[in-house]
C-alpha cells in the first residue's frame, strides 16, 4: 500500500534533482509541476527514511523539517501522501486517511491515481474498524473504475453483513458463491444460508441446504435446518419426507425422534405405517414398550382394520393394565373376528380384574358371544346378568325368537293336519270308484297322531 500511496511523487522528486526544472504531470488544480530544489532534497531524506532505512521516526523529522518551508501545491501534496505512508508505518492510521483525504480534496492527487487513493484509503478505514468509512471509499473506488476481485466481494459482504444490511450484504456474498461455483466452502454456504433466512428468501436457502445436504448426507443440522423450514412454512408434508429420509437413513435415534415419525405417520392419515414403524422399534428396544405405547400400537391397527394384527397387542397391554379395560378390549376384538369363545373368556378377565367403567356391557359381550355359540341358555344368564337395557332387548328378542319359532312348528303342525284331513277325503273318494292305495290304510292312524301333536302344542301355546 505504501508504494501505491507514493506513487508519482518519488519519481517526481528524484527527477526534480537531476534535472532542474523538468515538468511533471499537473495533479488536478494545482498548476505547480515540481519542487524547489531545498525542499526536494527534504522531501527525498523523509523518503529514503522510510524506504530504505526503515526509519520512521527518521522519516517523520525529515518531513516535518519539510512542512516547515513554504510549500507549493505540488510539494504540499506530495508530502500529504508521504506523511500518510509513514503514518501507516507508525500505526496512525486516522491520521494517514486524512493525509489522502486532504490530498484528494484539495486535488493533488492526479485523475490516474485517485482509484488507488480510493481503495487505499477503504483499507486504512477497514483496519480501524470504521466500516461506513471503509464501505464509502470501496464505493468510489467502484465507481471510479474498479472491479472487484472475489475476495473484495466477499470482504464488502462481510462489511454489510456487519452492519446489517443484509440485501446487500446477500448481493455480494451471491456473487462470490457464483464464482466459487460448485467447490465453494462450507462458510460460504452458511453465510448464504444466514443472509436468506435474515431477507426472508425461505425458497432459496432451502435450495441450498439441499444442495449442501447432497455434499454432506450425514449431518444431522442440515436436516433439521431443511425440516425447520417447512415447518415454518406450513408445509408439514414436505417436513414429514424430510423426517422420513431421516429416519430412513438412521439419522434418527432417540426414542423423541423416533415417536415424532410415529406421530407424523399417523397425523398424515397413515396409521398402519405409524403402527408399523411403532411396533418395529418397540421390538428392537429403541421405544419403550410400556402400557401406554402398546396402548397406542393397538389403536393405530384398529383405526387400519388391521383387527388380527392388533389382538396380540391388546393381549399383551391387557396382561400389564392396572384394570380390566384392555381385556374388555380385547373381547371386542375377539368379537370382531367372530372368534367368540376368545371373546367370552376375555371378557370372563376383564370382569374378574375389575375397574370397568360398565360392567353390564361385558357381560352382554358375554351373552353375545353364548348366543353365537348357540348356548341360549346360557346367554339367558349372561343378559340377565348384565341388569342393563342391552341385556333386556337381547332377553327380549331371544324370546321372540322363541314364539316365533314355536308359531312356525305349531303352523307346521297344524298344515299337517290339514294335509291329512285332505287324504282322508282323498281315499274316500278312490274308495267309491275301487282304486284306493295302500297309503290310505294309514290315514285314520296318522290324522289321529297329527291332531294329538298339533292339541299339545297349542296347549303349550296357550
Amino acid at each position: 500500500m505504501i508504494k501505491s500511496i507514493l506513487k508519482g511523487t518519488a519519481a517526481a522528486a528524484t527527477l526534480f534533482a537531476l534535472t532542474v526544472g523538468t515538468a511533471s504531470a499537473q495533479a488536478g488544480g494545482c498548476l505547480e509541476t515540481q519542487f524547489s530544489s531545498k525542499n526536494a532534497e527534504f522531501y527525498l531524506k523523509a523518503e529514503t527514511e522510510l524506504l530504505q532505512n526503515k526509519n520512521s521516526a527518521g522519516a517523520l523529522a525529515a518531513l516535518q523539517q519539510l512542512r516547515s518551508k513554504p510549500l507549493n501545491c505540488y510539494e504540499e501534496g506530495a508530502a500529504l501522501r508521504l506523511g500518510a505512508a509513514i503514518k501507516i508505518e507508525t500505526k496512525d492510521y486516522v491520521g494517514a486517511a486524512r493525509d489522502l483525504e486532504t490530498a484528494l480534496d484539495k486535488g493533488y492527487i492526479p485523475a490516474s491515481d485517485a482509484k488507488q487513493t480510493y481503495y487505499n484509503i477503504s483499507q486504512i478505514y477497514l483496519s480501524t474498524d470504521n466500516k461506513s468509512k471503509a464501505l464509502e471509499y470501496f464505493d468510489k473506488w467502484m465507481k471510479a473504475g474498479g472491479v472487484p476481485s472475489r475476495d473484495q466481494k466477499w470482504t464488502l459482504a462481510v462489511l454489510y453483513q456487519q452492519m446489517d444490511r443484509f440485501p446487500q450484504s446477500l448481493r455480494w456474498a451471491e456473487q462470490v458463491f457464483q464464482a466459487d461455483g460448485p467447490n465453494a466452502k462450507r462458510e460460504v454456504y452458511d453465510f448464504l444460508i444466514f443472509l436468506y433466512d435474515k431477507t426472508g428468501n425461505k425458497v432459496k436457502k432451502a435450495q441450498l441446504l439441499e444442495q449442501l445436504l447432497v455434499k454432506n448426507p450425514t449431518e444431522r443440522r442440515l436436516w433439521d435446518a431443511i425440516a425447520s423450514e417447512y415447518f415454518q412454512g406450513n408445509d408439514e408434508a414436505k417436513a414429514f419426507e424430510v423426517q422420513k429420509a431421516m429416519y430412513l437413513g438412521g439419522i434418527l435415534k432417540t426414542e423423541d425422534e423416533l415417536m415424532r415419525v410415529v406421530n407424523f405417520y399417523n397425523s398424515l392419515d397413515a396409521p398402519y405405517q405409524s403402527a408399523k414403524v411403532l411396533e418395529k422399534e418397540m421390538n428392537a428396544g429403541r421405544i419403550s414398550k410400556n402400557y401406554q405405547r402398546l396402548e397406542l400400537l393397538a389403536n393405530l391397527y384398529q383405526v387400519a382394520r388391521e383387527f388380527k394384527k392388533a389382538v396380540p397387542v391388546i393381549e399383551e397391554a391387557a396382561r400389564i393394565a392396572p384394570n380390566g379395560g384392555m381385556y374388555e378390549r380385547l373381547g371386542r376384538s375377539y368379537s370382531e373376528l367372530k372368534e367368540w369363545a376368545k371373546a367370552e373368556d376375555a371378557m370372563t378377565k376383564a370382569i374378574n380384574k375389575g375397574g370397568l367403567k360398565d360392567t353390564g356391557l361385558a357381560w352382554v359381550q358375554i351373552g353375545q358371544s353364548r348366543y353365537e355359540r348357540d348356548d341360549r341358555a346360557g346367554a339367558r344368564e349372561a343378559f340377565r346378568k348384565a341388569s342393563n337395557r342391552a341385556g333386556r332387548s337381547w332377553l327380549d328378542f331371544m324370546a321372540a325368537e322363541d314364539a316365533t319359532a314355536r308359531a312356525l312348528i305349531v303352523f307346521d303342525a297344524d298344515n299337517l293336519v290339514r294335509d291329512i284331513e285332505k287324504e282322508k277325503i282323498r281315499c274316500k273318494e278312490m274308495a267309491v270308484i275301487g282304486t284306493e292305495n295302500e297309503a290310505c290304510a294309514t290315514v285314520p292312524e296318522r290324522l289321529e297322531a297329527a291332531q294329538a301333536a298339533l292339541s299339545k302344542l297349542r296347549g303349550e301355546d296357550a
